[in-house]
């Protein structure tokens, strides 16, 4: 096969490659070397079937391609990389080339990015939903939560000469109180934020201290920042509330027994709540846990929702809603012995 057949690919934008009727790759371009994070020299050595896992789909669409020598489209192909652990979403476009060998041409444009605008767009809205019923049911547990804890107090004069009975009366106001508290918490993410210069290892390693505080024995806090990063314009307290949300509950999932990594990057060209930004901050909190159960993953910032029987639920809910209220994003991927949560922050509050 002659390369320079294949030289005007090299300038495309879009991610292509060429392989033969057994799947071997001929050719990428440096667009698909870049989807794919391998080099040509690796790429051109693989085979389709060892290059992605589960390749069956691509395999099929290639060979049913060269078959009927017409092109095959397909809109949302999840393709595993051999050598890495993520999932790579493309839009597909298989075509045969014309020649005396059966080659095909694979157009790969990825998803990827669109899907987690699009997601995020979901979140917020959700988000926003979520928050106005919160906000409402707050309130409406919190008028008569005021009277529940005076009619507790007027009994317990009345009851003075029974003091076996102010029990009942403490047990009241007790849990009255522990209403109120959860009430106020649901009702944070409405208070205004105040903004300042804010180093983000300043507030990791208070976080850090808090942690490490409450488990002297048996926890693992290891620190891998990136120190160059600029200042943050943030709201000191809602980010040290993100961070402590987060980690206590994966303290919580470890038992007290583990380890947990925080770990701060750049991150370039990101766009955040539909704005660009050149820079942005990568947060990340990793641990080696049990991971996040299935029955609660795709509703795991909903209020309410925990997977601990103690649990408020109200936690990650926080953590999403202070958040969005700084222009970020955050999500997480969890497997059995590591969840990592992933927190975008701009720099800047501008566009």
């Amino acid at each position: 096969m002659n390369p320079s057949r294949f030289a005007g690919l090299e300038l495309l934008d879009t991610p292509v490659m060429v392989v033969d009727a057994d799947g071997a790759v001929q050719f990428v371009n440096p667009a698909c070397e870049n989807l794919l994070a391998l080099g040509r020299r690796e790429l051109t050595r693989q085979r389709i079937a060892t290059l992605f896992r589960d390749s069956e789909a691509l395999a099929l669409a290639v060979a049913t391609t060269l078959r009927q020598h017409a092109s095959f489209i397909e809109h949302d192909l999840a393709l595993g990389l051999a050598h890495q652990e993520s999932v790579l979403h493309v839009a597909l476009t298989v075509t045969p080339l014309e020649g005396d060998e059966a080659l095909a041409l694979l157009e790969m444009r990825a998803l990827d990015q669109q899907l987690k605008i699009a997601n995020e767009e979901r979140l917020l809205l959700l988000q926003q939903a979520n928050r106005e019923l919160i906000r409402n049911l707050a309130h409406e547990i919190k008028n008569p939560l005021g009277g529940i804890r005076g009619a507790a107090q007027l009994l317990e004069h009345e009851i003075a000469d029974r003091p076996e009975l102010k029990e009942y009366t403490a047990v009241i106001k007790e849990e009255a109180l522990r209403l109120q508290s959860l009430v106020d918490r649901m009702l944070m993410p409405n208070q205004r934020h105040v903004l300042s210069e804010i180093n983000i290892h300043e507030v990791l390693e208070r976080v850090r201290s808090i942690l490490l505080a409450e488990t002297p024995k048996g926890l693992v806090v290891r620190r891998d920042y990136d120190v160059s990063l600029p200042l943050l314009i943030a709201d000191k307290s809602q980010l040290i509330q993100i961070v402590l949300n987060i980690t206590k509950n994966a303290m919580q999932a470890m038992k007290g027994e583990g380890e947990i990594v925080l770990r701060t990057r750049v991150a370039r060209q990101v766009t955040l709540a539909r704005k660009r930004h050149a820079l942005a901050l990568k947060l990340q909190i990793v641990d080696n846990g049990p991971g996040i159960p299935d029955e609660i993953r795709d509703h795991i910032f909903y209020p309410l929702v925990t997977g601990r029987a103690e649990g408020t639920g109200l936690g990650l809910t926080l953590a999403q809603a202070f958040v969005h209220q700084h222009g970020g994003a955050i999500e997480f991927e969890s497997r059995p012995g590591q969840t990592t949560f992933t927190v975008l922050l701009p720099f800047s509050r501008e566009s």
